[in-house]
């Protein structure tokens, strides 16, 4: 990994990595009063068409190393992915601010899909997986996702930004 530190400027430090990723493994429920500010929120970013960015709010999970999200195939964030799949995701915690970038991938493994609905379902969204077995169902989701069946995406890192909130603070770039 290759990192640089933003904030050298100030005499901040370098910021490491793994505190960052076992946050992140830890959960960022979307609930009021759960997170930074006030609670989690993560924002997808991707490319529109004519290249102008298109930023939506996503109930994504980080797993293995990686945050993954949920969408119908009709949904603008899925056209934009399946012409570019490069994006960014970003999240506030109570620590840090975070930015990742990468390449977004639609994933269809019948037992990836099982165990991401799991994940999903034991957030508190009932997701399972449907008849197809490469996508998920459930009674509800968010309205920007379209309607079901819900694809499952992989979001494979190439870079990082994290800017540490709380003392002694920093802000650095990570490079996977």
């Amino acid at each position: 990994m290759e990192t640089k530190n933003l904030a050298d400027l100030y005499g901040s430090p370098l910021l490491d990595w793994s505190p960052v990723e076992s946050r992140l493994s830890q959960g960022l429920s979307q609930a009021p009063g759960t997170g930074g500010p006030n609670r989690h929120t993560c924002w997808l970013a991707t490319i529109d068409g004519d290249g102008s960015p298109h930023v939506t709010g996503v109930g994504a999970l980080f797993v293995d190393g990686a945050f993954w999200f949920e969408t119908g195939d009709g949904t603008r964030k899925a056209r934009n992915v399946a012409r570019d799949p490069r994006c960014s995701l970003s999240v506030a915690t109570e620590t840090f601010d975070l930015v990742v970038e990468g390449d977004a991938a639609k994933v269809t493994d019948p037992e990836t899909v099982a165990a991401m609905a799991q994940r999903w379902a034991a957030e508190g969204w009932p997701a399972r997986v449907d008849e197809s077995g490469r996508a998920l169902t459930a009674e509800f989701s968010a309205p920007s996702a379209g309607p079901p069946p819900w694809f499952v995406y992989r979001i494979t890192p190439r870079a990082a930004t994290v800017l540490a909130t709380v003392e002694p603070g920093g802000a650095t770039r990570f490079r996977f």
